[in-house]
């Protein structure tokens, strides 16, 4: 595992929202820690509104955690594309995040309660 990288379990209850709808509700998020960047939570596939998010033909790589796989969450309002990414295989000492999502707080609503 990257030394600049910390995940551990998130305290509290999360909640992801988009275009008025909650699409996601967590006591068992993820926080992962990348260096002097803000954390960004990760949540369980079984936490969230899966119906509500296709898969996206976009990809990404990190060089520590692997290859990223993007979201597009369909809301009443439209698509709010690319949205979410997920580690599908990540890279030995990321396997904790595997089978989670993580959102773009610039497209949805990241909140602790």
């Amino acid at each position: 595992m990257a030394d600049h990288i910390r995940i551990r379990k998130s305290a509290g209850t999360w909640t992801v929202r988009a275009g008025g709808a909650v699409l996601g509700e967590s006591r068992n998020a993820l926080e992962l820690t990348e260096g002097s960047r803000p954390p960004v939570i990760y949540f369980p596939r079984t936490d969230l509104a899966m119906a509500m998010m296709d898969a996206s033909p976009t990809t990404s790589a990190c060089p520590w955690k692997g290859k990223a796989s993007y979201y597009s969450i369909a809301t009443e309002s439209g698509t709010i594309r690319d949205a979410a990414w997920s580690y599908e295989a990540p890279k030995a000492g990321m396997e904790a995040i595997a089978g989670h999502l993580a959102f773009y707080p610039d497209k949805v609503t990241v909140e602790q309660l």
